[in-house]
């Protein structure tokens, strides 16, 4: 499809410095997230897959779900699952006809995610004026 270079832009001036001071502050947000991460042992999509995890109805996911939710296909989730498992911070349950299998959190996966999520929220805290100026200035 040809684009129609005569089309003059219909964003009003200034609005690009506006988007580019979010999207920066929402990378200053993910670097922030991946260091707690790391500094916790984690990979930023194992602390993802937890949060993903505990934050689900009755905190426990099939992988197919788990999947779903951090946007990967099934098979990488199954093997960040058995990551998981295999580091005592997931357990497999299996499901009444044995054909679905949830997992849940350990108590020590437990214990990092509250610490984890207890530095995010404070960290959102810091910078939520900050987004709800862009995000004003967007309107």
């Amino acid at each position: 499809m040809a684009r129609d270079s005569s089309r003059k832009a219909t964003l009003r001036p200034g609005i690009y410095a506006v988007l580019a001071e979010f999207r920066y502050e929402l990378r200053c947000f993910h670097h922030f997230s991946e260091a707690a991460a790391s500094r916790e042992g984690l990979s930023p999509r194992q602390h993802q897959a937890l949060l993903s995890i505990r934050g689900s109805p009755e905190s426990m996911q099939t992988v197919g779900e788990l999947a779903a939710r951090l946007l990967i296909r099934p098979h990488s989730a199954s093997g960040l699952a058995n990551r998981l498992v295999g580091q005592g911070l997931l357990e497999r349950i299996p499901g009444a006809d044995r054909r679905v299998v949830r997992l849940r959190l350990t108590p020590s996966a437990e214990q990092i995610l509250e610490r984890l999520s207890a530095a995010h929220l404070a960290e959102l805290k810091r910078i939520r004026p900050l987004l709800k100026t862009l995000i004003e200035r967007i309107r």
